[in-house]
């Protein structure tokens, strides 16, 4: 009798991550209620919106913007743009994240204040939360928020101003943080984003070869949140044990 046949991991299309969030309605130091203001070295991010109002910031060459948000929009940012999630009432989107399980792993980073960047274990003690969706983790996401905010809120005056030297520096910070994590991303990206293109091309050589024969693998799938109301970046988070992701969700 042969072996059976190994089950191969089904990533959505392109290897995306997937989550769903509810904006925080925690009011920051600004009067604005909304999330902790970070940046992704390596991956665009989306948001579909599908109730309520808000906006989402951003810091990046462009300057600072602030992009309304409602049901039906869709905002996207590529990597080393500095975004922070506003409730404006009951904001809810799904999150599209390129190049999944690289976030998870790290990919994001936080405008926490330079001397919190500058000691990646002051930075990792920070950054990172305690187990579980209870009161101290809650009070601990909180405190992430405003440590953010407080760092966010210092590179936006400056580069309203007109003086971008302090958001440069930010990346540059974010860039040594994570430089150690690469390999690691590399290995993830090859297995995920980089793998399902990869798999598009063969079936266009085998469809342009005249084989339709991967055709017989056809098949569907289906999934269920695995974990409700996580304390993610922006806001209360479901989260999908989909390939590559790394679950719980870990900012670090």
């Amino acid at each position: 009798m042969s072996a059976p046949r190994p089950v191969p991991p089904h990533p959505l299309p392109g290897a995306i991550g997937l989550s769903h969030l509810s904006a925080y309605d925690w009011e920051a130091a600004d009067g604005v209620c909304g999330g902790s203001p970070h940046l992704h070295l390596v991956c665009t991010e989306a948001y579909v919106v599908t109730g309520g109002r808000g906006a989402v910031q951003t810091l990046s060459p462009d300057g600072y913007r602030d992009i309304p948000l409602g049901p039906g929009s869709v905002a996207w940012f590529t990597p080393g743009t500095v975004h922070r999630m506003v409730q404006g009432g009951d904001l809810r989107i799904t999150v599209l994240m390129q190049n999944s399980g690289l976030p998870e792993a790290g990919d994001a980073v936080f405008t926490f204040p330079p001397e919190v960047l500058a000691d990646p274990e002051q930075y990792a003690a920070a950054a990172t939360l305690p187990p579980g969706t209870g009161v101290e983790t809650e009070k601990a996401a909180r405190r992430r928020r405003d440590l953010a905010v407080e760092g966010y809120l210092a590179l936006r005056a400056a580069l309203v101003a007109g003086d971008e030297g302090p958001y440069l520096e930010f990346q540059r910070a974010a860039a040594r943080l994570v430089r150690e994590k690469v390999p690691h991303w590399r290995e993830l990206w090859r297995a995920g984003a980089l793998a399902a293109a990869e798999r598009t091309g063969a079936q266009l050589d085998a469809l342009a070869a005249g084989d339709e024969g991967y055709l017989a693998d056809a098949t569907a799938h289906r999934t269920e949140p695995t974990r409700l109301g996580g304390f993610g970046m922006c806001g209360r988070r479901d989260e999908y044990a989909l390939p590559g992701a790394t679950l719980p969700y870990e900012s670090k």
